[in-house]
Protein backbone atom coordinates (compact mmCIF):
# COMPACT_ATOMS: atom_id res chain seq x y z
CA UNK A 1 0.00 0.00 0.00
CA UNK A 2 2.81 2.43 0.85
CA UNK A 3 5.38 0.83 -1.43
CA UNK A 4 5.90 4.03 -3.43
CA UNK A 5 6.60 6.05 -0.29
CA UNK A 6 9.07 3.46 1.01
CA UNK A 7 10.78 3.19 -2.38
CA UNK A 8 11.03 6.99 -2.46
CA UNK A 9 12.71 6.89 0.96
CA UNK A 10 15.19 4.22 -0.18
CA UNK A 11 16.03 6.12 -3.37
CA UNK A 12 16.75 9.31 -1.37
CA UNK A 13 17.99 7.76 1.86
CA UNK A 14 21.55 9.00 1.57
CA UNK A 15 20.52 12.64 1.12
CA UNK A 16 17.84 12.33 3.81
CA UNK A 17 20.38 10.97 6.31
CA UNK A 18 22.67 13.94 5.63
CA UNK A 19 19.79 16.34 6.21
CA UNK A 20 17.55 14.57 8.77
CA UNK A 21 19.79 12.04 10.58
CA UNK A 22 18.09 10.22 13.49
CA UNK A 23 14.80 12.08 12.99
CA UNK A 24 11.43 10.69 11.96
CA UNK A 25 10.02 11.55 8.55
CA UNK A 26 6.42 11.62 7.38
CA UNK A 27 6.33 10.70 3.69
CA UNK A 28 3.15 11.13 1.66
CA UNK A 29 2.79 11.07 -2.12
CA UNK A 30 6.55 10.59 -2.49
CA UNK A 31 7.34 13.79 -0.60
CA UNK A 32 8.65 14.50 2.91
CA UNK A 33 5.80 16.41 4.53
CA UNK A 34 7.06 16.40 8.12
CA UNK A 35 10.22 15.92 10.17
CA UNK A 36 10.10 15.32 13.93
CA UNK A 37 12.36 14.37 16.85
CA UNK A 38 10.32 11.50 18.31
CA UNK A 39 8.24 8.66 16.95
CA UNK A 40 5.27 9.63 19.14
CA UNK A 41 5.33 13.27 18.05
CA UNK A 42 5.59 12.17 14.42
CA UNK A 43 2.60 9.88 14.75
CA UNK A 44 0.49 12.46 16.59
CA UNK A 45 1.16 15.19 14.00
CA UNK A 46 0.65 12.86 11.04
CA UNK A 47 -2.70 11.43 12.18
CA UNK A 48 -3.95 14.91 13.00
CA UNK A 49 -3.31 15.94 9.40
CA UNK A 50 -3.61 12.83 7.22
CA UNK A 51 -5.83 9.77 7.07
CA UNK A 52 -4.28 6.58 8.49
CA UNK A 53 -2.85 4.38 5.77
CA UNK A 54 -2.01 7.31 3.48
CA UNK A 55 1.43 8.18 4.85
CA UNK A 56 4.66 6.49 5.90
CA UNK A 57 6.59 7.22 9.09
CA UNK A 58 10.27 6.40 8.61
CA UNK A 59 13.14 6.66 11.09
CA UNK A 60 15.95 8.29 9.14
CA UNK A 61 19.08 6.21 9.74
CA UNK A 62 21.96 5.09 7.49
CA UNK A 63 21.99 1.66 5.88
CA UNK A 64 19.29 -0.79 6.87
CA UNK A 65 19.18 0.21 10.55
CA UNK A 66 15.93 2.15 10.28
CA UNK A 67 13.94 -0.34 8.24
CA UNK A 68 15.18 -3.82 9.14
CA UNK A 69 14.59 -5.91 12.25
CA UNK A 70 16.24 -9.13 13.38
CA UNK A 71 14.40 -11.49 15.69
CA UNK A 72 16.26 -14.12 17.68
CA UNK A 73 14.44 -17.27 18.70
CA UNK A 74 14.90 -19.13 21.95
CA UNK A 75 13.85 -22.41 20.33
CA UNK A 76 15.84 -25.59 20.93
CA UNK A 77 15.79 -28.15 18.13
CA UNK A 78 16.39 -31.86 18.81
Amino acid sequence: MLEKEFQYYLEHQEEFVKKYADQFLVIKNQEVVGVYESKQETYNKAVATYELGTFLIQHCLPGELGHTQTFHSQVIFK
